[in-house]
């Protein structure tokens, strides 16, 4: 015998009141509830998924060099011995490995489901 109602499973999710409020505008453009919204949006989405094991020593060095900084900071405060030359070498060094990083982040292998 079939079933009367097809079977669905609830999934609840939380959004912030700013994220809700977009979501809420994008279903009215398209003439829409939310929930159809979100499930057309959902279902045909494409997801990319990165494998981030590439880059965790990446990550890893920055959090190192970022430590470094605070500390250097911290020094710089305490004895108040420090030039703006320095300041300006160690932003430019920063902002060196940033660039650095973001670069490797692009091309990142991806991987399509």
């Amino acid at each position: 015998m079939a079933r009367k109602y097809k079977q669905v499973h609830r999934k609840e999710i939380d959004f912030d009141i700013k994220d809700w409020e977009k979501i809420e505008r994008k279903a009215e453009a398209c003439h829409t509830t939310t929930t159809k919204y979100l499930r057309q949006v959902i279902l045909s989405a494409d997801p990319t998924f990165y494998d981030m094991k590439q880059v965790a020593p990446l990550l890893n060095g920055m959090r190192i060099i970022s430590n470094n900084i605070n500390q250097i900071a911290k020094k710089a405060n305490e004895t108040n011995n420090i030039t703006a030359d320095d300041v300006e070498k160690l932003k430019k060094e920063v902002e060196s490995l940033s660039h650095i990083l973001s670069q490797s982040l692009s091309t990142l292998q991806s991987k399509k489901v």
